[in-house]
């Protein structure tokens, strides 16, 4: 039996009519500027088949060497080309279900007690415990080739750790189990890469060039399928030699078992692990954040860890992460608190070096998994895109950028503000306050993700970048201050009337006019004052005094 990955359909696009398809690997590439991307059963699986098809643009042309080459692939709409070829050459190792080399598996791979595994094992939209909550329900019998072909590259990124069956022939097995070794390379980052109109351009636009500084490349970088075979035990191997051996890591051993109708079943176990920290050399696809608890822990001078997503944090509220660059980063002769994704930092360089023109519009696409329970199962998955002009990377006029971290510094006081005025009112009411605080800056956050992420789109074309953050502060204002005023016709009787309330200066009156009057001045300084004193508002209401009441600290 074969399944030919070259050549049979098993990876999910979207053309540019919006109409989803499977296609083969040599149609993806051959129909890349027709597609707008990549798309899978979950976020986490686009990542993984992303970084899969960039291993393979890497290898197949030998490159990009520098930005020069860069540029003529740029110009060429039938770049990938050479593609074609390359498969050819390694159809063999692209066969799911080869007898001696299945692709991204270990063959005749089986436990001591050969045991054969449920499915569940490497399908992650199968709730670990919670099979009601699942299409799948109450586990999944069978899937066909094309469909586990992808959740077999998705277990390589993203396979939860936890205590596994031993592998027969792996030195690790103790006792007929390994013991935990960490989720797969991918589960650990905070993922990002840069989207383009079209496939052909996402692919392009990920694809770094071997002279790019701050990326470790070395002469034998080569991706899983050009090297030898995995055994059922680790390789040795602690560090990779490349972004194509980098993403096509095997952090798993494991193998589908099949019939003609399909898998039925897998043997899955751990393969070679990586260590997370000073990775950052090797690997572009996340931001990296300094921990000083790791330098005192492991006595280095400097410990860099992958900055993973917080589910409850949007994108743009990061934006300082993906837009300033490593050299601003480190300002003072204090290293860099925070490292950008090495991708961006390449796409600096493009447009930097005038490859990319100022305003090209990319998606900063993020995704990634949090683990729970001992990361033994995923409980969340983010996703999430913005929208951005490639000007906000350059290296040189950082105008822009400073704007759109600036904007978002603001966002933040202004919020806190809200939150504040909810403690308060909640505080005079004589009523609990951290409840209605977090409720109000999630209220807050949601009313100005719409107008940033425009906003944020739009500044590249202000040929007034003051006047363009000016706007922001307005829009941010009108947003907040309506939502203040909707805390405050909510607040009740109780909070009307007030109360004394102890403060570290002595007991001091709060009510919801003083509280009012507060949120109304702190908003403003928040965001700049964008409205004259002496004017009212866009809707008739006046602006507050500028001086502050006396409210508790």
């Amino acid at each position: 039996m074969s399944f030919d990955l070259t050549s049979r359909p098993w990876i999910p696009v979207l053309d540019e009519n919006g109409v989803q398809d499977e296609l083969s690997l040599r149609d993806v590439f051959a129909r890349a500027g027709q597609l707008r991307g990549v798309v899978g059963d979950l976020p986490t699986q686009e990542f993984a088949l992303m970084r899969l098809l960039l291993a393979l643009a890497h290898d197949a042309l030998g490159g990009p060497r520098d930005t020069e080459h860069w540029a003529s692939l740029w110009a060429d709409e039938d770049c990938f080309a050479l593609v074609t070829a390359y498969l050819d050459d390694h159809r063999e190792r692209f066969d799911l279900l080869h007898p001696h080399t299945p692709f991204f598996q270990v063959a005749q791979l089986r436990t001591v007690r050969d045991e054969v595994f449920s499915l569940n094992r490497i399908v992650a939209d199968v709730p670990n415990g919670e099979p009601f909550f699942s299409s799948r329900m109450p586990a999944v019998e069978r899937l066909g080739f094309a469909e586990a072909a992808r959740w077999v590259v998705h277990a390589h990124a993203y396979d939860t750790s936890g205590i596994k069956t031993g592998i027969e022939g792996d030195d690790r097995v103790k006792g007929g189990k390994v013991y935990p070794l960490g989720v797969g390379w991918a589960g650990t980052l905070g993922g990002v890469f840069a989207e383009g109109q079209t496939l052909r351009q996402t692919l392009l636009l990920n694809l770094v060039a071997a002279d790019t500084s701050g990326v470790r490349f070395s002469p034998d970088d080569s991706p899983a399928w050009r090297r030898e075979q995995c055994g059922p035990g680790p390789t040795g191997r602690t560090r990779p030699a490349g972004v194509r051996d980098l993403y096509t890591w095997q952090t798993r051993r494991l193998r589908l078992r099949f019939d003609a109708d399909g898998a039925y079943g897998v043997v899955l176990g751990y393969g070679d692990p990586l260590a997370a920290h000073n990775m950052h050399t090797d690997e572009p696809m996340t931001a990296w954040r300094r921990s000083p608890a790791q330098e005192k822990k492991r006595g280095e001078p400097l410990v860099y860890l992958p900055r993973e997503h917080d589910p409850a944090r949007s994108a743009w509220r990061g934006i300082e992460a993906l837009v300033a660059g490593r050299a601003e980063a480190a300002q003072g002769g204090e290293a860099a608190r925070v490292l950008r994704p090495g991708i961006l930092e390449w796409i600096a360089r493009l447009v930097t070096e005038g490859e990319l023109p100022r305003g090209f519009l990319i998606r900063v696409r993020v995704v990634g998994a949090v683990y729970g329970t001992q990361q033994s199962v995923i409980d969340e998955i983010v996703d999430d895109r913005l929208a951005m002009a490639v000007v906000l990377l350059h290296q040189q006029d950082r105008v822009y950028a400073r704007q759109a971290i600036d904007a978002v510094s603001e966002a933040e006081r202004a919020v806190t503000a809200l939150g504040d005025l909810a403690t308060y009112l909640a505080r005079a009411a004589g009523s609990e306050s951290e409840g209605p605080r977090a409720a109000a800056r999630s209220l807050g956050f949601s009313a100005l993700d719409g107008p940033y992420r425009l906003w944020l789109r739009d500044l590249a074309a202000a040929e007034d970048p003051d006047a363009h953050r000016t706007r922001w502060q307005q829009e941010a204002h009108r947003h907040l201050r309506r939502l203040g005023e909707q805390l405050m016709s909510q607040a009740g009787d109780a909070a009307w009337e007030g109360r004394v309330v102890a403060t570290n200066k002595g007991s001091e009156w709060l009510n919801s006019a003083s509280a009012d009057k507060w949120f109304h001045i702190r908003l403003g300084k928040a965001l700049s004052d964008p409205y004259p004193f002496d004017r009212p508002l866009d809707d008739g209401s006046a602006q507050g005094p500028n001086s502050s009441p006396k409210v508790p600290a």
